[in-house]
């Protein structure tokens, strides 16, 4: 497995390098929710009314697309997304489809950037997750030339993220804890035919989601160099009426 280099020193990576970072765990969240904050976190962080806050949520069965995503890379059609339950989302991130579903971790980092270093922040969410998924006594991985974080067995965590013309991060990453991979089959994960989706279960790991949860929220502080503080959603005045403009295909 070739790997790719490491960010150049993360903990510079932030604006306010030396502040603390707020990581909300927020639990079950529908998409566009979890959407809609980012965006809403994104502008008040931009006016400089909260600090950097990392979301760390799960969601119901959800395939989103990014920008340049090959619609046909969802395999089912609408009849049997709605028969599976699954909804559909077109974003605003780089990359093309990926899932989100119960037993899977994800990360929202809203974060505002001292300069443009987007590899670098990429490769610091690869960093994180590598050194959480070594707790568990996973090998993990970058490969060259491909985002996320990879084993021999198959890619573990998939990122696609944005950043704003105020260098305000938004979208993130997806670590499978324990998803259920047969959702997986309904799309090509991040369009890539030739390697397979795996997660910590299937890789021997029974840890729980707060233990993973809690894992996480100390290796972003370690990889950031700065104090995690973790807090609720309505710590950081998230609420599930915050207006959206999710746009959700079909359904």
């Amino acid at each position: 497995m070739t790997r790719s280099r490491s960010p150049r020193d993360p903990t510079t990576l932030r604006n306010d390098a030396s502040d603390p970072i707020t990581v909300v765990d927020a639990g079950m969240v529908d998409y566009a929710t979890a959407w809609a904050w980012q965006r809403d976190l994104a502008r008040r962080r931009l006016d400089g009314e909260v600090g950097d806050v990392v979301l760390l949520v799960q969601h119901p069965p959800t395939y989103t697309l990014g920008r340049r995503a090959d619609h046909a890379n969802v395999l089912l059609d609408q009849a049997a997304l709605d028969a599976a339950g699954i909804a559909v989302f077109e974003v605003d991130r780089g990359g093309d489809v990926t899932y989100h579903g119960p037993g899977q971790l994800v990360g929202y980092p809203v974060v505002r950037l001292a300069g443009p270093r987007v590899v670098d922040y990429v490769r610091a969410l690869e960093e994180v997750n590598i050194r959480m998924l070594a707790r568990h006594d996973i090998a993990a991985t970058r490969i060259d030339g491909l985002t996320g974080v990879w084993t021999d067995h198959g890619k573990v965590t998939a990122i696609g993220v944005r950043v704003t013309a105020g260098r305000i991060t938004q979208h993130g990453w997806a670590t499978n804890v324990a998803p259920d991979l047969a959702d997986f089959d309904g799309i090509v994960a991040c369009g890539i035919t030739d390697r397979s989706v795996t997660s910590m279960r299937a890789l021997g790991s029974d840890a729980s989601m707060a233990t993973v949860v809690g894992d996480t929220a100390e290796t972003v502080a370690a990889v950031l160099g700065a104090p995690a503080i973790v807090a609720r959603p309505g710590d950081v005045g998230l609420h599930e009426d915050v207006a959206t403009r999710a746009t959700q295909v079909g359904g």
